[in-house]
């Protein structure tokens, strides 16, 4: 049991967020600009998460650190992984099936 000062800590059940709440978070602090921290107490979220999205928005927009990847390249970049991790599973087979029918006609 967790306790703090004597009181639980109860964590929070993982939320998804639509990317229209996303998109209203970043208007709010870039547009608007509404400090980071009330925008997260407002929309009853973490100021961690409220920068993160904030932090990726300027990325997508051109904004963001050199080499930093856009959402679609991070899109791409993980949907290239899992196809390579697909194929080398699928090579390791066709090798083990291609030892096993060259021992077979040996």
């Amino acid at each position: 049991m967790d306790t703090m000062a004597g009181t639980e800590s109860k964590k929070r059940p993982r939320r998804r967020h639509s990317d229209e709440f996303r998109a209203g978070a970043v208007r709010l602090v870039l547009k608007e600009k509404r400090p980071v921290a009330q925008v997260a107490r407002d929309l009853d979220v973490s100021a961690s998460l409220v920068h993160l999205w904030v932090r990726q928005a300027k990325v997508d927009a051109g904004q963001g650190p050199e080499g930093a990847l856009t959402t679609d390249e991070k899109a791409e970049l993980s949907k290239l992984r899992k196809e390579n991790r697909e194929l080398r599973i699928e090579r390791d087979i066709l090798k083990k099936a291609a030892a096993f029918f060259a021992k077979e006609s040996a």
